[in-house]
């Protein structure tokens, strides 16, 4: 049954997602769609595959992560409705559902959409949600507020038709600071905020990523004005999308790209892109966008903690004064990022008698309360520790970061939350006195994929394994050295030894009893790993690799009473597919259909866009109608003048890179664009014939089976 859709309280855009992944899910459920190709689409919609059969995460974007209390509130009633009744905070300030049936999704987005909030573009090969310190505001160590800005990237990139179907997923990251509390210098654009002759702007890095191998990003511009970061991003995404890798997923990241090319050569093409912008410039004005204001001040009737101890600990760990004086904001640990629908509503209440209606959701799973009166603390700590949310130790080194592993991802190879469980209470039992310190993180990773950031952290872990005797261990690569330190520097930690996880807990006994006797007065920890080497640590935690003595229990993972048994799936960030190349000419027939919609309603650049993207996916399809691998957009374009203008299988009057390629060569005009898009329309017709012709010689349309398709 069609879910219902109210006009009054869904915008238009949003309604067609909703009825159009109704669609796809019927479609494929039928056995119309493949479900590889199905699995494309609904990633982009943020609908992603669990570890169980028949069930799905459904991840939901939430640019810089603020939400209101009403939203809070609101997805924790959907996750009642058609889920887990479990919110999860992620490392990139979404929260995510789960066990969700594909078919109820689209009520989901109904939710959701209801309360401001989608799941567009959460997953698949998009522009991700759009991270951001969770200080923006009201960090007093900030030159202005950096919200309005990462407001207008998100909402400007959401929809856009050049980034919804690249070769890998893009994210971006704004910082309040040079102190990079964004981590910005591992991600694919990063932009921190600078003041340069009384001018907002921004030092703009490029290229950095995680994963199994970590690359820092580059440093395209020390000052780029704010309204020009717009334009930037969007001819780089341009870029990106051309000449990115296809085919080999694991070298599909923009990272990748920056790298092959060098800097230069990436900053030299994205010059050449400008020209297409709509808009050369994005000027974004700060004062439309209107923050949360404080509440009144009211005389609170509670002014002494119950529990005076740990209110004074959670002063000092979870609380600071804003750059808006007798104003604080307020951190919560929230184990391994969940939080039950219950506890939200009630957090929620709780929010709403002290706080100003915006939380944040921090890079490492936590929440950020803010505009709280200095006299409420005591009262706000009290109904926070009712509810469990009022633990000290934010940020410290026994607030460990961990994605979900094995309890629910496909990739997932070890348990990496019961592991986060365990080393949150050995922290607190055994170097309490260090709940004090936020200078040494824990990030786990249940795979090497780092969505629990293990790359980024002061001591890392990421799910491994190891084989004895016809049987598997479950194990950990122990990682050192990385994270940022007080001048904003981002350090990528180094793979050190692979461990029994059982072992882990040792290790880290060992490191930080090390780290207390031989590093100097006031030494940050990762100046003393790379004072003292890798191979100083390697040695240390060696004995600890010796597996000819092992019990019985360490051959089970954290938290299972029985033998470990590795079962990786596929992850769906990417996939293959499994396609006719009479449906790829399909594709190509929507591109042109969206290019005419788009010139209609005056927007040339983005329908030029699609124009060329008809191009692109038409000529595609007659290079594997002839077994030619197609890998990059650029690749296509040359291949198909080569292999078959040059070669007169097909009749093209002119040079043909030159017709697809001016897009990049011309203002986007009308007159450009209706120029453009006649002459893609007219290239699909003949591409279309040539099909024809060919599958009357052929007798049937030919299977694409493997990643070439994606291009």
């Amino acid at each position: 049954m069609p879910v219902k859709l109210d006009n009054h309280t869904i915008p238009a855009e949003d309604k067609k997602d909703i009825i159009e992944l109704e669609k796809r899910i019927s479609g494929f459920k039928s056995g119309e769609e493949d479900e590889e190709r199905f699995k494309l689409y609904r990633l982009t919609r943020g609908v992603y595959g669990q570890r169980q059969l028949g069930v799905q995460m459904f991840r939901i974007k939430i640019p810089y992560g603020s939400l209101t209390c009403d939203q809070l509130v609101a997805i924790a009633d959907t996750s009642d409705r058609y889920a887990s009744s479990n919110l999860h905070l992620t490392t990139r300030q979404d929260i995510q559902l789960h066990y969700v049936k594909l078919e109820d999704s689209p009520k989901v987005w109904v939710d959701l959409t209801t309360a401001g909030l989608t799941g567009r573009e959460a997953c698949g090969n998009t522009v991700r949600n759009l991270t951001c310190s969770d200080k923006a505001g009201i960090d007093p160590e900030e030159p202005f507020d950096v919200t309005p800005y990462a407001h207008a990237v998100a909402y400007y990139f959401l929809r856009n038709p050049i980034c919804q179907e690249m070769g890998r997923k893009i994210k971006p990251a704004f910082s309040s600071s040079i102190k990079d509390s964004a981590f910005t210098w591992f991600h694919d654009f990063g932009f921190i905020p600078l003041i340069q002759d009384g001018e907002r702007g921004f030092k703009v890095v490029i290229g950095g990523g995680l994963g199994a191998q970590a690359i820092e990003a580059k440093v395209a511009y020390e000052f780029l004005a704010a309204d020009k970061i717009i334009p930037f991003m969007e001819a780089g995404l341009r870029v990106f999308d051309r000449h990115g890798e296809r085919e080999k997923r694991g070298k599909a990241r923009m990272k990748f790209l920056v790298k092959k090319l060098g800097l230069d050569g990436y900053m030299e093409l994205i010059k050449e892109e400008w020209k297409a912008l709509k808009n050369k410039k994005y000027p974004i004005d700060p004062n439309s966008f209107n923050p949360a204001k404080p509440l009144e001040y009211f005389t609170p009737q509670v002014t002494e903690a119950k529990n005076k101890d740990k209110f004074e600990l959670w002063l000092k760990t979870n609380t600071f004064e804003q750059k808006q004086k007798g104003f604080y904001g307020v951190y919560s640990r929230v184990l391994l990022g969940d939080i039950s629908s219950d506890n939200a509503r009630l957090l929620a209440s709780v929010i709403k008698k002290y706080a100003a209606d915006d939380i944040r959701v921090t890079v490492n799973q936590g929440l950020l309360y803010r505009h709280l009166h200095k006299d409420h603390l005591a009262a706000f700590f009290n109904e926070l520790d009712e509810i469990g949310f009022a633990e000290p130790g934010f940020d410290s080194i026994a607030d460990v970061t961990a994605c979900p592993g094995t309890d629910t991802c496909n990739l997932g190879v070890t348990n990496s939350t019961g592991l986060s469980r365990v080393i949150e209470k050995f922290i607190e039992d055994e170097f309490a006195h260090l709940l004090a310190d936020n200078h040494i993180k824990i990030k786990i990773s249940g795979c090497m994929n780092a969505c629990g950031q293990h790359t980024a952290a002061n001591i890392g872990f990421h799910g491994s394994s190891i084989k004895k005797d016809g049987l598997v261990i479950p194990a950990m690569q122990v990682l050192l050295g990385g994270g940022i330190d007080w001048d904003g520097k981002g350090w990528i930690a180094d793979k050190v030894i692979k461990l029994p996880t059982k072992k882990i807990i040792d290790a880290i006994r060992l490191v930080l009893n090390d780290y207390e006797s031989n590093a100097a007065e006031g030494e940050y920890y990762n100046v003393y790993y790379t004072r003292l080497g890798k191979k100083y640590f390697y040695t240390l935690l060696k004995p600890l690799a010796d597996i000819s003595n092992l019990d019985e229990t360490d051959y089970f993972d954290w938290e299972q009473d029985h033998q470990y048994k590795q079962e990786i799936g596929v992850g769906e960030c990417a996939g293959v597919i499994l396609d006719v190349v009479g449906t790829i000419i399909k594709d190509a027939s929507e591109k042109l259909e969206h290019a005419k919609e788009g010139f209609n309603a005056g927007v040339y650049a983005d329908c030029i866009y699609y124009a060329y993207a008809t191009y692109v996916v038409s000529a595609k399809a007659l290079l594997l109608s002839e077994d030619i691998k197609c890998n990059t957009q650029a690749g296509i374009i040359k291949d198909f003048k080569e292999q078959m203008v040059d070669t007169s299988k097909f009749a093209f009057e002119g040079d043909f890179s030159e017709a697809v390629l001016r897009i990049n060569k011309n203002e986007p005009s009308k007159e450009f664009a209706q120029k453009y898009i006649d002459d893609a329309e007219e290239f699909l017709k003949h591409v279309i014939k040539h099909r024809e012709a060919s599958l009357k010689q052929n007798g049937k349309d030919k299977q694409v089976i493997d990643s070439y398709y994606k291009a």
